[in-house]
């Protein structure tokens, strides 16, 4: 059994964030990272999006409500995050306030992105850098098939065509991506929920890090 508090030799980074596209499983391995080290944790807050569930169902009529929805509350939970004390425990999140951005420019027509990167400039807080960014990938139909296992309402209508476009946008934003030590993941065949072995391979390679940008394939490195 791994989980409950570590060994003082095993430390997690101060901060470290989990990011990816949606369904990919960046929470539960973020909840459960938290959860072995005793660590704060930072989330999104999807459910309390009144727009998010019709943006699905109609993305260019309810884009930009969605997105500055999200752009107040991560900018919120962000100046919580810089209000901490510096020695409680390690915090782990699963959201960058950079990739915000990522999404405007996604789903937002000129007109609108426009007015978002005004409020954005004037909104977000002096961002605190994580010690350490897990970027988890995976095809388009693992993310799909993930999707649907979890059955959240909201997710239900997002097409391929849309989750082939926010996984581009992803690889772009990480292939140049310098702000934080970077570990980028290959999902495809890991489950780090159900195998204690799949799990302690990927700590292993986080534990580790302490600067650069790395990669970790299961089928390759196990």
């Amino acid at each position: 059994m791994t989980d409950g508090k570590r060994q003082f030799t095993d430390t997690l980074p101060e901060y470290i964030v989990v990011e990816g596209p949606i369904g990919v499983g960046k929470t539960s391995l973020a909840m459960r990272l938290a959860r072995e080290f005793s660590a704060d944790t930072l989330f999104e807050q999807p459910k309390d999006n009144p727009f998010l569930e019709k943006f699905y169902q109609s993305r260019e009529k309810y884009a930009l409500a969605t997105q500055l929805h999200f752009l107040f509350q991560r900018a919120k939970q962000m100046k919580t995050l810089m209000q901490r004390d510096l020695f409680q425990s390690a915090c782990v999140g699963d959201f960058l306030l950079e990739k915000d951005r990522l999404f405007a420019r996604l789903n937002l027509d000129d007109d609108e992105l426009s007015l978002y990167e005004q409020i954005y400039e004037n909104l977000s807080p002096e961002l605190p850098r994580p010690n350490l960014v897990i970027y988890l990938q995976a095809p388009v139909p693992v993310l799909t098939k993930r999707i649907k296992r979890r059955g959240i309402d909201a997710e239900l209508n997002i097409d391929d065509d849309y989750l082939q476009a926010l996984c581009a946008a992803y690889t772009s934003f990480f292939h140049t991506y310098k702000a934080s030590p970077l570990l980028v993941v290959n999902a495809e065949h890991i489950n780090y929920v159900d195998k204690d072995e799949d799990y302690q391979m990927l700590l292993e390679h986080i534990l580790k890090i302490k600067s650069g940008r790395h990669f970790f394939n299961p089928l390759v490195d196990s």
